[in-house]
């Protein structure tokens, strides 16, 4: 077995993907776990610099038997797996317990294993940013969302929680390894496979396939996947110990959005109109994956994230969000995935 190993987990999903094609292209020798390595054919398809190699493994979070041969020789672990639910008819089962429990058997595995020297955790911008909040909200890496619960903001729980999992896991071990979390915000780019037309991509897809056909008035960070990727491989080795990094490239309005995709895609209709917020509040109550409170906390309001110490620390730069935007949509009009 190589000296250095990376294992990268939840390695078949949309971050976890690009983390694989970071690491592979600096000819590195990745361990990818997927839960079902069957959706793992696009990484199969990735170039590997010289020096570099590619294993494909089954981990399910659940199962520790699993969990533990997955961390067994190697060197780094990257933790992408959990959860991208928002809503769920059971969000204990569904969003919460993936995250806490995967993270709670991945760092008794991490013990058990004895030879892991660095670990970063894929956390979010939802662990760092309370469920409800003031206009213009400024959020940094000592924020915490301490107000969300399993029936008001399941995934901010979920996020939250498990990142303590690991800081507390952490705080406690005799000789943990080297420690980081990254905490994307709405992450657009390049999709490398339908499959991951999920999460952050269901907002650009809502937009291609004009449902609702009018926009709604809300306010999202964005970060590009890529750099979401090139910030976690970063911080293997570099930034503070227990660092927490934001990764957060810009921020917009869903009508400017629109703006970039009808400016770069004019033979196609995208919605134009911004609905008025009291019919967007009623439209929540059938929308499936938007609640009444959710709306009410979110739309019509701005929030912002800190995201100088990954630039000061990691050297990161960020892409354009409307570069992310564009590249998002292309692979998928491209392949006629929607």
């Amino acid at each position: 077995m190589p000296e250095d190993v990376v294992l990268v987990t939840g390695a078949s999903g949309y971050i976890g993907s690009h983390v694989v094609a970071n690491l592979l292209a600096r000819g590195m020798h990745v361990r990818a776990a997927a839960r079902d390595p069957g959706r793992t054919e696009h990484l199969l398809q990735l170039p590997v610099s010289d020096g570099g190699s590619l294993e494909v493994v089954s981990m399910d979070l659940f199962d520790t038997d699993s969990v533990n041969a997955a961390v067994a020789g190697c060197s780094d672990v990257i933790h992408t797996a959990a959860a991208v639910r928002v809503v769920a008819k059971n969000p204990q089962r569904d969003i919460v317990d993936p995250s806490v429990v995967g993270c709670q058997n991945l760092v008794a595995a991490i013990d058990a294993a004895g030879c892991v020297e660095r670990l970063v955790h894929t956390s979010s911008t939802a662990a760092i940013s309370s469920s409800t909040f003031e206009d213009g909200r400024l959020f940094t890496s000592d924020d915490w969302c301490d107000d969300a619960s399993v029936k008001f903001n399941p995934y901010g729980l979920a996020k939250a929680r498990a990142e303590r999992v690991v800081r507390d896991w952490h705080a406690q071990a005799e000789n943990p390894p080297r420690m980081v979390t990254i905490h994307p915000c709405v992450t657009l780019g390049v999709p490398m496979t339908q499959r991951h037309l999920r999460g952050s991509l269901s907002y650009i897809v809502a937009l291609i396939e004009r449902n609702p056909p009018l926009l709604l008035p809300l306010h999202v960070n964005i970060v590009d996947v890529r750099d979401v990727a090139e910030a976690h491989v970063r911080a293997l080795r570099g930034g503070q110990p227990g660092g927490r990094y934001l990764v957060v490239g810009g921020h917009a309005w869903f009508r400017d959005i629109a703006k970039v995709l009808e400016d770069e895609f004019p033979d196609r209709k995208w919605p134009r109109r911004q609905i008025p917020y009291s019919m967007a509040l009623l439209a929540a109550l059938f929308h499936p994956k938007i609640t009444v409170s959710w709306a009410r906390a979110h739309l019509r309001k701005q929030s912002f994230f800190d995201a100088s110490p990954a630039e000061r620390e990691l050297g990161m730069e960020w892409r354009p969000i409307e570069e992310s935007i564009i590249d998002t949509v292309h692979p998928i009009l491209d392949n006629d995935w929607v």
